[in-house]
């Protein structure tokens, strides 16, 4: 019987499908902080949609179980709009980001990796 860390998982290193699976960023310091911030966004984004799912969930719920009360049903068409609101805010503060970027001049700002080696290039060592 093999033990746990004698396991073969084939292509799932890390965090997988969060951003750590086929990187070329490079290794080192930089290589695995780039890799740490495109999983954490992509990490969040996934938590974003989750989170978008159960208030709708429970604001059709609400709408469901309002019953005639017109500030139940206020209160729950609140909630799927507040959530709905959070998901585009999420998902599109990747794109402000990148534009707010490319007006100030740096056009790969989401690309931590090539963005630290263009302000410090790597030194091959004596």
């Amino acid at each position: 019987m093999k033990n746990l860390a004698q396991l073969d998982f084939g292509k799932l290193r890390g965090f997988g499908p969060l951003g750590l699976e086929n990187q070329t960023t490079g290794s080192g310091a930089m290589g695995v902080f780039s890799n740490f911030i495109s999983s954490a966004i992509g990490l969040i984004t996934i938590i974003a949609i989750i989170w978008f799912i159960f208030v709708f969930i429970s604001g059709a719920l609400g709408i469901i179980s309002s019953g005639g009360d017109k500030a139940a049903l206020e209160s729950a068409k609140k909630r799927i709009t507040s959530g709905a609101i959070g998901l585009v805010v999420v998902i599109a503060g990747m794109f402000i980001i990148q534009l707010i970027g490319r007006i100030i001049g740096i056009p790969d700002i989401l690309n931590i990796g090539a963005l630290f080696n263009k302000i410090a290039p790597s030194q091959p060592a004596p």
